[in-house]
């Protein structure tokens, strides 16, 4: 057997065990040639702008979602923890302090909050109607309406000026249609994980834009959105996932016709 024959076969066998090495999670890289994209939807082999259409059409087309975390619109930050299909929604908002929960049943309605939430006229953190001056029999009365408010649904009229407001919460497309929306040239950001699901990020404006989670295993579902200006972090999850929405029990139900005592 010649040197060079020799230097051949030593070198071969050196790599083969520094690459078992790699293996064995002494986090040695280089020397695997596998596919990183074997056993994925196939997405990531995608551009940014084919891996958000393929991203939009399956949160379209999905039945239902769970969505959960912070959004900041209009300098106040929402805690959401909705779930939202086609016909309704049902969850818990929480915003400047207050927390409330909303129950859409197709055009239908409910809004249950706590005393404190009517008693500051729905708009907990603002001043509400009980503060110092106030004439001490309308705060009586105020409070006194509230709670019986209190742990009840409140069915909102369609024409006060608060159901736009509150059923947007419920609203599956209005919410992705609002939410999934990158600013600025799209990019790839590499490849990460969500809730234990591989996936790709696309980014607006290398970030600055937005970010978005999309999932590498089965369905190209989005999994993670940061939104632009960090204006809150969202995740999607239980996609199609069908859920009850069940109407109130008439007693724990309030219907005050066509406008709510907080307008």
């Amino acid at each position: 057997m010649t040197a060079l024959r020799r230097g051949r076969i030593r070198r071969k066998t050196l790599v083969g065990a520094v690459c078992a090495l790699a293996v064995t999670g002494f986090g040695l890289t280089g020397c695997s040639s596998e596919d990183p994209d074997a056993g994925t939807n196939g997405v990531g082999k995608l551009t940014p702008d084919k891996i958000q259409v393929k991203t939009r059409a399956a949160a379209d087309a999905a039945a239902a979602v769970r969505l959960s975390g912070n959004v900041t619109a209009g300098g106040t930050t929402y805690r959401l923890d909705m779930r939202l299909k086609a016909d309704g929604g049902s969850g818990s908002v929480t915003a400047e302090g207050a927390t409330f929960q909303l129950l859409r049943i197709g055009e239908q309605l409910f809004l249950m909050a706590d005393a404190q939430f009517w008693t500051d006229g729905g708009k907990s953190g603002d001043e509400g109607s009980g503060g110092e001056g106030a004439g001490g029999d309308e705060s009586g009365s105020d409070t006194a309406a509230a709670d019986k408010l209190d742990g009840k649904y409140v069915k909102v009229p369609e024409g006060d000026p608060s159901y736009k407001r509150f059923s947007g919460f419920t609203d599956k497309d209005v919410l992705l249609d609002g939410l999934l929306t990158l600013h600025g040239s799209l990019s790839t950001d590499g490849r990460h994980e969500a809730a234990g699901v591989r996936t790709i990020r696309i980014t607006g404006d290398k970030g600055a834009g937005g970010s978005l989670d999309v999932s590498l295993e089965g369905t190209p579902y989005p999994l993670r959105l940061g939104r632009a200006g960090d204006a809150g972090t969202l995740t999607f999850s239980d996609w199609g996932k069908d859920f009850a929405l069940k109407e109130p029990a008439k007693d724990d139900t309030v219907d005050y016709g066509q406008e709510l005592p907080t307008s």
